[in-house]
């Protein structure tokens, strides 16, 4: 069973407790993380304030270090792709995937750059306005997709010249706390600094009087908690929460080309992703097809350990996640609902439901109106596209959503109109390094990816110049 350590100032540290962390696909303990004390929480904030100054000061080192570090992650990825499986359940080639895919965040943002901008020449003066970075940050990432979000924060914070102590969530710490001894090898000793533990580590990183800002992705209860700690010491703040994205298939889609990035739009990872498709709205004429077709994906899927061969879907990574979905279908069926496949747990200690397609339901039951997180999605009939519109923006979330159609100019028009931050025609892929991601209502404050989000972890600075000094 793995032993893991922290990073802190560089070096491996391993913790006075440690806590068992469990293959979701078996139940039972893949491996231990240690629990960092109080102590050792202000030795890691003490270290990534000493870095600060030097790591702030020359954008060439960093560069060159982030590079170095996307390298490395690289060529660590096929080793700690099992480890991976074993604490989140991803079929063992998604996890290589992710954690190859989230190296391309550091080489991105080390090469990305915000120059000091003049915005306004006066004849006795020169306004220039540039970036600083915001100082020390606090990361807290969570379990459904522990890398590529560790690194939505990781790369722009260090990109910004500004250092990090970050904290996995307790479920999947193992690989994160691997790749920070992995990072060691190129980063200066301080500027990240990975810690794990159960609560109240959290609370307490948060509430730590060191950071200047707090970068959380989790559940939109969990992000308030965090903004009210926040605000008592006036740090800045980037919450990516939680979403209930609604797929508007409209009357003109081809169900027969639609129906496998659809269904894997919603089941990929188990349906554990914050934009992964939540509900689907389609035309009454084209329902009993579009249920039929997903019902008939959802019972091919293969599901089982992700380390076998083959495998489409693994478990739920948490008891606690499964029992929810559970919790949702038993009562979207006590309301009326059909279950067109799935609909149980699978036997056996692992944390497994089936792929599960719901029809004959409606807005008002909990597995429409509430954010689900796993493998379960309903299919609603709806008449018009004005209604279908309506009902997908009649919710606090405003995460992301999608437009499936064979007529694009029809599709950007309903795009426009939903109340979220990303919208998705057609299908799509993974979010980019490139475009800012991000929610509305609920969904976030903040944006996480490109420029904007390299900007989130920067104070503005404004310079004026004197005629005289020109």
């Amino acid at each position: 069973m793995t032993e893991s350590v922290m990073t802190i100032n560089g070096e491996a540290v391993t913790g006075d407790r440690t806590f068992e962390v469990i293959d979701p696909a078996t139940g039972a303990p893949t491996g231990a993380a240690p629990q960092c004390s109080p102590a050792q929480l202000d030795l890691a904030m003490q270290s990534a304030q000493h870095a600060l100054t030097s790591w702030a000061s020359d954008h060439e080192t960093r560069r060159k270090a982030m590079h170095e570090a996307a390298e490395l992650m690289r060529r660590a990825a096929p080793e700690l792709g099992p480890q991976f499986t074993q604490e989140q359940g991803s079929p063992v080639q998604a996890a290589v995937g992710q954690l190859m895919i989230s190296a391309d965040w550091l080489d991105y943002f080390a090469d990305l750059e915000l120059p000091a901008k003049t915005v306004r020449t006066y004849p006795d003066r020169t306004i220039e306005v540039s970036r600083r970075p915001v100082g020390v940050v606090a990361a807290i990432t969570p379990w459904n997709a522990p890398v590529l979000l560790a690194m939505w924060k990781i790369a722009p914070a260090l990109a910004a010249g500004a250092t990090m102590v970050l904290k996995p969530s307790p479920y999947t710490p193992l690989t994160t706390l691997a790749l920070g001894q992995v990072f060691s090898a190129a980063l200066p000793p301080g500027v990240l600094n990975i810690v794990s533990g159960l609560e109240p580590l959290g609370q307490q990183l948060v509430s730590h009087s060191t950071p200047r800002k707090i970068a959380f992705t989790g559940s939109i209860p969990t992000g308030k908690a965090v903004a009210v700690a926040a605000a008592h010491d006036l740090k800045r703040v980037t919450l990516e929460l939680g979403g209930n994205d609604a797929a508007i298939v409209l009357d003109d889609a081809d169900i027969d080309r639609i129906v496998e990035p659809l269904f894997f739009s919603a089941f990929a990872n188990s349906g554990q992703i914050c934009e992964a498709t939540k509900r689907v709205y389609v035309p009454d004429r084209l329902y009993g097809k579009l249920l039929d077709a997903l019902a008939d994906r959802a019972r091919s899927a293969r599901v089982g350990h992700g380390l076998e061969a083959g495998v489409e879907l693994g478990p739920l990574t948490t008891h606690f996640q499964r029992d929810h979905v559970e919790d949702l279908v038993q009562d979207a069926k006590a309301a009326g609902a059909t279950i067109a496949a799935g609909g149980h747990r699978l036997p056996g200690d692992g944390y497994f439901f089936e792929p599960t397609i719901i029809g004959d339901v409606e807005d008002g039951v909990r597995i429409v109106d509430e954010e689900q997180f796993g493998p379960a999605l309903p299919v609603i009939a709806y008449r018009d596209v004005d209604e279908a519109v309506r009902r997908a923006n009649a919710t606090m979330y405003g995460l992301a959503g999608s437009v499936w159609s064979t007529d694009l100019d029809r599709a950007r028009a309903v795009a426009a109109r939903l109340e979220v931050g990303r919208v998705k025609i057609n299908g799509g892929g993974l979010p980019s390094p490139e475009a800012p991601f991000g929610g509305v209502k609920w969904s976030g404050v903040g944006v996480e990816n490109g420029p904007w989000g390299l900007e989130e972890y920067t104070d503005l600075h404004v310079t004026e110049i004197g005629a005289d000094a020109q």
